[in-house]
């Protein structure tokens, strides 16, 4: 496997009540592609101004984040953001005013990555592996299941063809079974799709089913498994 995103000494804090509260110290660490990331830590750890600094969504007070090698800066954060990177949230962030198959369009659209010149077959096409049939992907996903919006969040993640795909607590309003094909899809991302999935969760039980398990604590990163 090969290193496919690197931190390099981040550092980040911010005011509070008057005091400077430090919240990651000289963090380092390298993901490899092909693989499947958890990162665990106690509330006010860190874990979303992380996951916001590696997504390039904050910048770090300093510090510095390779995308394959080249600095994120230097290349600009919003071509990183743009083309290297999806994020899949919590809440799914999907437009209600749209239907399955338009979100995952709009994802195709506002990315400078070759794609293939069919977009509405891809889209489908991308939808249905991940159980989202024809008739559900011509729905607007207000109408679908927190469970199915998830997936099409998921799809979305991966039509604009970027090797980084962030999750911040994907599974947080998800009854264990439907938790547990989450998990599942972003297993096959990594190893089937050949992505780096890195999710943020307070459950152990996703945790467990990553290829490796990290802890956010006192400002660093450290393996657990």
């Amino acid at each position: 496997m090969a290193e496919i995103l690197k931190l390099e000494n981040i550092n980040y804090s911010y005011i509070d009540g008057g005091f400077e509260r430090q919240i990651l110290k000289d963090l380092s660490y390298t993901f490899e592609d092909h693989k499947f990331y958890t990162i665990l830590g106690p509330s006010g750890s860190g874990k979303t101004t992380l996951l916001s600094i590696i997504s390039g969504l904050d910048t770090p007070k300093s510090g510095k984040i390779y995308y394959d090698g080249e600095d994120i800066e230097k290349m600009g954060l919003g071509k990183y953001r743009r083309n290297k990177i999806s994020i899949v949230f919590q809440q799914y962030n999907l437009i209600n005013y749209l239907t399955a198959l338009e979100n995952v369009l709009v994802a195709m659209s506002e990315t400078d990555n070759k794609l293939p010149k069919n977009h509405k077959e891809v889209a489908y096409a991308l939808l249905e592996k991940f159980g989202i049939v024809k008739t559900k992907a011509d729905r607007m996903v207000n109408q679908l299941s927190g469970g199915e919006q998830q997936r099409v969040a998921i799809a979305r993640s991966l039509a604009s063809n970027v090797d980084l795909i962030f999750a911040d607590e994907p599974t947080g309003n998800l009854d264990t079974a439907t938790e547990k094909e989450i998990v599942g899809v972003f297993k096959e991302l990594a190893h089937e799709y050949g992505k780096t999935v890195i999710v943020v969760t307070h459950s152990d039980s996703v945790s467990e089913l990553s290829d490796q398990r990290l802890l956010l604590s006192d400002g660093i990163l450290k393996d657990i498994s």
